[in-house]
């Protein structure tokens, strides 16, 4: 009998070990090299008048937009590809269609590790627009100031970025290589977003980029993404910094429901020689999309965080 009890032990202290050991493995299986974090979303409003002696005019608008960041993480290579896609109407009864939301942001960055959460890289970034713009609230009959590829700014450049987990990542580039593009020739005038002459159509740029991204998750359901960049020319009077803000605020209701609150600041001396600022607020529809278990989900490289 006791040979018969020390037989069974034996054998479910093994299958027990065995059990662990497919565990273990399941979770190892689950860090995945490709991570997918994203956002879809549709903003709607809507207001309608009658006889309301306070007055008001009917209105209704749209504001659609996608923001992924998929990276890949593997051993000492890390690249990450972030787009930024946004586009929104407000037509409003007696004034027509205006557009309140009009971004393309692409950009993509490789790094090799050389010292922990530190990588040498390189990487690529376009932003520019989908359609025209006007001096008078994007009105048609208006003076054009801005269309697609006008501008569209090209960087190309080489340095290092700090990343010590999804929170919090910097790329600092002290050689980078900016093409600003004026593409529509009704805004090819000597002046026009620094160009030189007229007809020209693309200024040449060589600095210094700095570029930051930092996640807040203020409570549950509620997130602040902050992105900052600064660029210095070193051709062209290198104290005209082009400065630029962008923050996200994220309140999500349910699943499919959320409210987003969005804030641009942007100081460029080539384009005007005054702070440009953008807020918009929507409430709608999202769906977000957040695939794979990161490797800088990792305790150990996380420390920063206990400080």
């Amino acid at each position: 009998m006791k040979k018969l009890l020390l037989a069974a032990s034996i054998s479910f202290g093994i299958s027990t070990m065995a059990q662990e050991t497919k565990t273990d493995a399941a979770t190892a299986d689950t860090v995945k090299a490709w991570s997918i974090q994203g956002q879809n979303t549709l903003m709607l409003n809507q207001a309608a008048f009658s006889n309301w002696v306070g007055g008001g005019a009917n209105n209704v608008g749209w504001l659609a937009g996608v923001n992924y960041n998929l990276t890949y993480e593997k051993g000492k290579d890390l690249w990450e590809n972030i787009i930024i896609l946004g586009y929104g109407q407000n037509n409003t009864k007696g004034i027509g269609t205006r557009k309140t939301q009009d971004v393309i942001n692409l950009s993509t960055n490789y790094g090799r590790e050389f010292a922990k959460n530190w990588y040498i890289s390189g990487g690529i970034g376009l932003q520019t627009q989908f359609a025209g713009g006007y001096e008078d609230g994007n009105n048609p009959d208006a003076k054009k100031i801005s269309n697609f590829m006008a501008p569209g700014y090209l960087n190309i450049g080489a340095g290092v970025t700090y990343r010590p987990n999804d929170n919090f990542t910097m790329t600092l580039r002290p050689a980078n290589a900016r093409w600003a593009f004026v593409l529509d020739e009704d805004l090819q005038t000597a002046g026009t977003y620094g160009l030189k002459n007229g007809g020209d159509s693309s200024l040449f740029q060589f600095g210094f980029l700095g570029t930051a991204i930092y996640k807040i998750k203020i409570m549950d359901n509620i997130n602040l993404t902050n992105t900052a960049s600064v660029f210095s020319n070193y051709l062209d009077h290198p104290d005209h910094l082009v400065l630029g803000y962008s923050g996200i605020l994220n309140m999500k209701i349910n699943k499919f429901i959320s409210t987003n609150i969005t804030l641009d600041l942007l100081y460029d001396h080539n384009q005007i020689q005054k702070t440009q600022l953008k807020q918009t607020l929507g409430v709608g529809f999202a769906y977000n999309i957040d695939n794979g278990k990161k490797r800088s989900d990792k305790k150990d490289n996380q420390s920063w965080m206990k400080k």
